[in-house]
């Protein structure tokens, strides 16, 4: 992987891109895909579920302009595998995609948002009877599997006129014997601490490590504050999103994942 660690805040050679294989019926043993940036399939005893599903071209209002992905999407929304539900953690463009929102819509998806986003989805076509909406510390069942809404320190809002005007979140996906965090965005907070107490330890911890800066540093982590995080959450096994997609910060693209496995006191399952 090592010879892909090239250029500045954007990669100056292609990467490598795997389209992946799903069987017909989700996996038991807990097993994920991830699709670039925060987008994860995640397989935990017989129930599959997708994190903020971003798979267009760029992450912004217009299609012409705004942060363009490094590679193309590994699979398109007709590729994906039948999903028993779908989790967003909050409204922001890069986990809120409007047409791959849609496009699942049409496939009679069901989503589980933090308060507020559901009103998105409606606008872009999901029926209301396919949303649910959570505040920190609920829950829903998913065929076994409980989908937990957990806080998080980070802000929402997709204009100039809706600042905070949804909740955002991480989530906790507890099957029967395994158990997995997802960060979404999120600034280093001490109670998370309380989300490890309450519904860890966690086999696998999903956390962002990239497109973070000194000055944002109270909204999003970097590799450092992720392997805080992992162990104050008790993360067996860290896999980190947020990177290698999009550039969203000024650092170099690679240097959330080489920062991680210099700094990581835990397994790193980077792809």
């Amino acid at each position: 992987m090592q010879r892909y660690f090239r250029g500045g805040q954007e990669p100056d050679v292609s990467l490598p891109v795997i389209q992946p294989s799903f069987a017909a019926d989700p996996a038991r043993e807990l097993t994920i895909t991830w699709l670039g940036h925060s987008a994860v399939v995640v397989e935990l005893d017989g129930v599959r579920i997708l994190t903020d599903p971003m798979l267009s071209e760029r992450a912004s209002p217009f299609q012409a302009v705004g942060p363009k992905r490094f590679h193309v999407a590994p699979v398109e929304v007709a590729d994906l595998p039948a999903l028993d539900a779908v989790v967003i953690s909050h409204d922001h463009y890069d986990h809120l995609d409007m047409d791959t929102v849609a496009a699942l819509g049409a496939l009679a998806t069901r989503f589980i948002v933090p308060l507020g986003v559901g009103a998105h989805l409606e606008a872009w076509g999901v029926g209301s009877d396919r949303i649910t909406e959570l505040e920190w510390w609920e829950q829903v069942n998913v065929d076994g599997v409980r989908v937990v809404c957990t806080p998080s320190r980070h802000f929402s809002g997709r204009g100039l006129t809706d600042r905070n005007r949804t909740l955002w979140a991480s989530w906790a996906l507890i099957g029967s014997e395994q158990r997995v965090w997802f960060s979404g965005d999120t600034g280093p907070f001490p109670q998370v601490a309380e989300i490890g107490e309450r519904l860890g330890p966690f086999d696998l911890t999903m956390i962002e490590v990239g497109a973070y800066d000194p000055a944002w540093d109270s909204v999003h982590m970097g590799p450092d504050a992720a392997v805080e995080m992992n162990a104050m959450v008790g993360g067996a096994a860290l896999f980190p999103i947020h990177w290698g997609t999009f550039n969203l910060a000024a650092h170099r693209w690679d240097q959330p994942i080489v920062r991680l496995l210099d700094v990581a006191e835990v397994p790193v399952m980077a792809p």
